[in-house]
């Protein structure tokens, strides 16, 4: 089955579902619930199949790779969290997997915490600089990454840098005017 195949069979289960809700509140129910026993006995399955190969030495790092890297496997083993990796970790390879894009713009971002409760809190250096669409670009890329690598993460919080000072001009301007006034002052004295 491609990609496009098992995307597709999720969305007509998703369809299928709305529809029983025309069959009243019990047929929508049922057929939630039919959804909720075939996940639960497939999830059982695929646990019960990681135990085996994991007995049998054959759940090797390289293969626990492989598994997380297929979006159909990473995706079942995220919904019946199985998932061998952390939502820390998924997201850490995430976002290095767009810095070079980020960076390509001027930004980065920094990963400063996963809370228990879901939420992602991230420092975006040099985002803030130039026009706000290109920022706000940024931005979506990030927050795209992090949902696609941990749908479990609650909400994504970005810690607002620090505002850099702005270089001033060499003389100050109010030193100009005090030496105008001072001048202006010394002029009259002498008249």
């Amino acid at each position: 089955m491609s990609e496009a195949d098992w995307r597709a069979a999720g969305d007509r289960v998703e369809t299928l579902i709305a529809a029983s809700a025309a069959g009243g509140a019990v047929a929508r129910e049922r057929a939630e619930e039919l959804v909720r026993l075939v996940a639960d006995l497939y999830g059982a399955g695929l646990e019960r199949l990681l135990d085996i190969a994991h007995e049998h030495g054959a759940l090797t790092d390289d293969v626990l790779a492989a598994l997380a890297g297929d979006d159909l496997v990473a995706s079942l083993l995220l919904v019946h969290g199985l998932h061998p990796y952390s939502a820390e970790t998924r997201i850490e390879q995430a976002l290095a997997d767009v810095r070079p894009s980020l960076g390509s713009h001027g930004g980065d971002v920094e990963l400063l915490e996963v809370s228990a409760d879901g939420v992602v809190r991230l420092r975006m250096p040099g985002s803030r600089d130039g026009c706000q669409s290109s920022a706000a670009n940024l931005r979506l890329t990030v927050q795209d990454a992090i949902e696609a690598a941990a749908p479990e993460v609650t909400a994504i919080e970005v810690e607002e840098p620090a505002a850099t000072p702005r270089p001033g001009s060499v003389i100050p301007v109010s030193a100009l005017f005090s030496r105008i006034a001072d001048g202006a002052g010394s002029d009259a004295v002498a008249s």
